[in-house]
C-alpha cells in the first residue's frame, strides 16, 4: 500500500475547494472538541475536515464539506488533538525494526518520530543508516531521520564496526527523509574545536537541518557555553531544572525524557510549572524505550500522562509532544497541529489526562483503533550480511575473564549503576588476590564486567568490575547491545558462565542472554546487526520481561536494569566505563587504570 502524502503545493485547489464547500472531503470527523494547540483552547462541538491525507476544514460546522462518498466519525463530544510526536529517540533500543516499532506505538497514538539511528551505524556504517532511513519512509507515519553525528561517539576512547565523518554526513543530508544532524555526544570535541565535529555541525547547518545536542556534564560553566556556541539546537541529557533553565536561556530546546530507564521529567519540568518559563523551549521525548515498555506501557502517550502527573496543564504537555517537536525541527506547516494543511495526524480520547487512545488517524486514514492497529505496514527486506555481525575470533573461556595482579590484595576501580539514570558513578573496592587472579566479592555487590570485541574478530577481551546490580549466586549476563560502540558486554559472578553467555550470542548472531549455573535461563535474539529482531513487539516483549525474570531471580531488582546493563560501554556520558581500549574515566575523557596505585 502507497502510505504518502502529497504536498500541500499539489493539493492546495482540492484543499481550498473543500474548506469552500465546492467538494467533498474523504473524512469528516464531527462532533469533537479541538484540542488547538495554537491557542490553547478546548474548541467543544467542532468538526474536522480531510482530504488527501491533509486537513482543508478546522471550525464549528463542517457540513458543507461533507459529499455522499465522504466517511464520518462522530467524535461524540471525544477530544480531536494532534498525533503525537517523539522528539528524540533510538528504534534500536526497543529491540525492534522500524516497521515492527511503528506497529507497536502507533496504537498509543505516536504518528511522528525522529530516530537517531546510531547504533545500527557504529555497526554498519552509513549503509546502515541508509537502510533504516528507508525502511522509516515506507511506513505509514511520519518517521524522520538524524543522521547519526558520532561514530565512534568518542574517537580514541573506542572502536566501533564502522565510522563516519562530515563527507558521510554532507551525503546524508541529500537524503529525502533525513531531518538534521543526530545527538552530537562527542561534547568535548565541541568544547576544543575538534575540525571533525565543527565541520559536521556546519554540513548540516548549510542543509538548514537541525543540530542534536548531548552535553552530559552537570558543568554549566564555560565548557557549556562553549558547547552551546557550538551549534546544537537541544539537548536531552539534563537531569535537574538548573540544567533545564541553563539550555532554554541560551536557545537550546530543552528535551525532557522519559524513557524505560530514565525518569528525567520530573526534575526539569519544574523550570515551567514553579519557575515560570515559556513551555515553547521545553519538548518531551523518550530517548530509549524497550518493547516490553511499549507493549504494556506505551510510549508518547506514557510520557505525555507523566508529564501532566507532575503538575503541568494537560494541554500544554501535549503542546510539548506535538507543535513544539514540529517547530523545533522546522515542519510546523506539516505536522504537530489540527490546522489547515498539515498532515492529517488525529488522535481521539474522552480523557486528556489518563490520556486513552481510542483512535488514532495518520495522514488520513483510521490506522488503529481501541489499541489494535487497522493495517498492518509490510515488512522491511533487512541483508544477510546486516544479520552477521557478531565477529568473535573463537569461543572463550573461563580464563579469559582472569585478572591478574600481585601481592594479597587490590584496591580497584569499580563502574557503580545508578538506577533510572544513564550516568554511572566512579567507585572504589577493596578486593582479595587468590593465587595472582583478583576474586570478586558477590556479598559486597561488586561482580565482573568483560568487554568482548566483536567488530574486527581481535580476540580482545576487556575486564573490569562492576556494582549496583545486587546479583547472587553463579550466573552471568551477555548483551551484544552495548551503547555506543556495540560490543559484547557481559556481567557476571561466575567466569564459567560468562564464557558460556559469550559464545551461546556469537552463535545465534547477537542479543542477550543469561545463565544461571551453567544453564541458559532467558534469551533475546537480535540477528539484525546484534541490536534488533524483525519479530513482533509483542514477541519480543515477551522475551525481554522473562530476560528481566531472570534477572530478578538472580538477585537483581533494579528497575529495567537491561537499560543500565546496555550502557555500561558509552563512553560520552560519566562517571566511569568500559571500552575495546580499556576503562574510561568519563569526566576526563582518558582512560584509567583497573587498579588504584
Amino acid at each position: 500500500m502507497d502510505y504518502g502524502v502529497a504536498s500541500w503545493a499539489e493539493l492546495a485547489p482540492d484543499l481550498v475547494a473543500v474548506a469552500a464547500g465546492r467538494a467533498a472531503a474523504d473524512l469528516v470527523i464531527r462532533g469533537g472538541t479541538w484540542v488547538n494547540v495554537y491557542t490553547r483552547e478546548l474548541l467543544q462541538d467542532h468538526d474536522i475536515a480531510i482530504k488527501s491525507g491533509r486537513f482543508a476544514y478546522c471550525g464549528p460546522d463542517a457540513s458543507h464539506c461533507i459529499g455522499e462518498a465522504t466517511e464520518v466519525i462522530e467524535a461524540q463530544g471525544r477530544y480531536m488533538l494532534p498525533g503525537l510526536c517523539d522528539a528524540h529517540m533510538h528504534v534500536e533500543s526497543g529491540m525492534l525494526t522500524v516497521t515492527e516499532f511503528a506497529r507497536a506505538v502507533i496504537p498509543h497514538g505516536t504518528t511522528s518520530m525522529f530516530i537517531d539511528p546510531h547504533e545500527i551505524a557504529n555497526v554498519l556504517g552509513l549503509e546502515g543508516v541508509r537502510l533504516m532511513h528507508d525502511e522509516a519512509l515506507a511506513q505509514p507515519v511520519n518517521i524522520y531521520t538524524q543522521m547519526p553525528s558520532c561514530a565512534p561517539s568518542a574517537p580514541g576512547l573506542e572502536t566501533t564496526g564502522a565510522e563516519l565523518g562530515p563527507d558521510e554526513v554532507a551525503e546524508a543530508m541529500t537524503w529525502p527523509g533525513i531531518i538534521g544532524l543526530g545527538e552530537m555526544m562527542n561534547f568535548p570535541g565541541v568544547i576544543n574545536g575538534s575540525q571533525q565535529m565543527l565541520a559536521e555541525i556546519a554540513a548540516t547547518q548549510d542543509a538548514g537541518k537541525t543540530v542534536g545536542g548531548h552535553y552530559a556534564s552537570p558543568d554549566l560553566g564555560p565548557a557549556f557555553h562553549a558547547y552551546a556556541a557550538g551549534g546544537p539546537a537541544d539537548d536531552h541529557e539534563g537531569t535537574s531544572e538548573a540544567d533545564a533553565i541553563a539550555r532554554v536561556r541560551q536557545g537550546m530546546k530543552a528535551m525532557m525524557r522519559l524513557g524505560s530507564a530514565w525518569y528525567d521529567v520530573e526534575a526539569q519540568v519544574t523550570a515551567v510549572t514553579q519557575k515560570g518559563l515559556d513551555p515553547r523551549g521545553f519538548i518531551l521525548c523518550t530517548d530509549d524505550c524497550h518493547s516490553g515498555t511499549l507493549v504494556n506501557d506505551g510510549h508518547m502517550n506514557r510520557v505525555v500522562r507523566h508529564a501532566i502527573a507532575c503538575g503541568l496543564d494537560p494541554v500544554i504537555a501535549i503542546q510539548m509532544a506535538t507543535i513544539n517537536t514540529a517547530t523545533h525541527f522546522g515542519l510546523e506547516r506539516e505536522i504537530g497541529s489540527i490546522a489547515p494543511g498539515r498532515i492529517a495526524d488525529v488522535i481521539l480520547t474522552s480523557d486528556l489526562r489518563d490520556l486513552p487512545i481510542e483512535m488514532v488517524i495518520a495522514r488520513g486514514r483510521v490506522v488503529a483503533e481501541g489499541g489494535t492497529l487497522a493495517d498492518l505496514p509490510v515488512a522491511f527486506d533487512w541483508p544477510q550480511h546486516a544479520r552477521a555481525t557478531v565477529n568473535m575470533a573463537r569461543d572463550l573461556e573461563a580464563g579469559d575473564f582472569d585478572i591478574a595482579a600481585e601481592g594479597d590484595a587490590v584496591r580497584a576501580r569499580v563502574i557503580g549503576v545508578v538506577e533510572n539514570q544513564a550516568p554511572t558513578k566512579a567507585l572504589e573496592a577493596d578486593l582479595r588476590v587468590d593465587d595472582g587472579i583478583v576474586a570478586m566479592d558477590p556479598a559486597g555487590d561488586v561482580c565482573q564486567i568483560a568487554l568482548v570485541e566483536r567488530h574486527r574478530a581481535t580476540g580482545g577481551v576487556t575486564n573490569g568490575f562492576v556494582s549496583g546490580f545486587g546479583y547472587r549466586g553463579e550466573m552471568a549476563m551477555a548483551s551484544t547491545v552495548a551503547h555506543d560502540s556495540h560490543h559484547m558486554i557481559v556481567v557476571g559472578t561466575s567466569k564459567r558462565d560468562m564464557a558460556l553467555a559469550a559464545n551461546r550470542l556469537r552463535a545465534v548472531g547477537g542479543g542477550i542472554c543469561l545463565f544461571r549455573d551453567g544453564e541458559e535461563i532467558a534469551m533475546v535474539e537480535l540477528p539484525i546487526g546484534g541490536l534488533m529482531s524483525d519479530a513482533p513487539a509483542q514477541e519480543v516483549a515477551e522475551k525481554a520481561q522473562g530476560m528481566m525474570d531472570a534477572m530478578r531471580a538472580c538477585g537483581c531488582d533494579l528497575n529495567n536494569a537491561y537499560m543500565q546493563h546496555s550502557l555500561l560501554a558509552l563512553v560520552v556520558i560519566p562517571e566511569l566505563r568500559i571500552s575495546d581500549i580499556g576503562l574510561v574515566d568519563v569526566t576526563r575523557f582518558e582512560t584509567v587504570d583497573l587498579f588504584v596505585r
